[in-house]
């Protein structure tokens, strides 16, 4: 068995239970996709898909070491918090501008979105990098068994976070569509856009 193989079924268990605890506190990657869930289900699980194949980037970074660059380059957490909360404020911006309208407010159908929501955050990055490498057998000392733990528990992270937040998209669609009208429309829009708006400029600011 791959899990077995990688990681002690019991640290697997748990693992499991830590990870659901800690996906289902709302945060930005959350709040991100429920902004796109109330302007359609297709948006939110567009945005659900992109974070979860932004956590596998955050994976691969783990396993290949990049993300101790965060811990050893002064201001590179920073820089990069920056670069997202900007974006998320774009996002925000344009989402505001084009309320109402039947075009969808950014290109990339909210998969490009969601994976820089969560690529373009360090904090995950440094989560990934201290959380992962303890649930595994040796400790991620480097070794191959290290490294196949890490991909195991990274794989199940991103399965967990496609699945909550793919609810969290068809529950915010549910939700717009009870109030479906024009004007009502536009205002889900506006909320979307400032929730965004507000997340970007929250980073910024912390």
């Amino acid at each position: 068995m791959v899990v077995a193989a990688a990681v002690d079924l019991s640290t697997y268990a748990l693992f499991v239970l830590a990870a659901t605890a800690l996906i289902v506190t709302p945060g930005p990657d959350t709040l991100f996709v429920l902004a796109r869930g109330l302007e359609g289900r297709t948006a939110g699980l567009r945005a659900a898909l992109g974070v979860t194949v932004g956590i596998l980037f955050h994976t691969a970074l783990v396993v290949i070491g990049v993300a101790a660059i965060y811990r050893t380059v002064p201001g590179a957490e920073r820089v990069v918090r920056v670069a997202g909360a900007v974006y998320l404020c774009y996002l925000g911006i344009d989402t505001l501008r084009s309320a109402g309208s039947e075009e969808p407010s950014t290109g990339g159908g909210g998969v490009r979105e969601g994976f820089l929501i969560n690529a373009l955050n360090p904090q995950v990055a440094l989560f990934f990098l201290a959380f992962l490498p303890g649930f595994v057998a040796d400790g991620g000392s480097g070794g191959d068994g290290g490294t196949g733990g890490v991909v195991v528990l990274g794989a199940t992270y991103a399965g967990l976070t496609a699945v909550y937040l793919g609810g969290v998209a068809v529950v915010a669609d549910g939700a717009a569509g009870v109030l479906q009208s024009e004007r009502t429309g536009r205002w889900l829009d506006r909320i979307a856009g400032g929730m965004l708006l507000l997340l970007g400029v929250w980073l910024l600011t912390t």
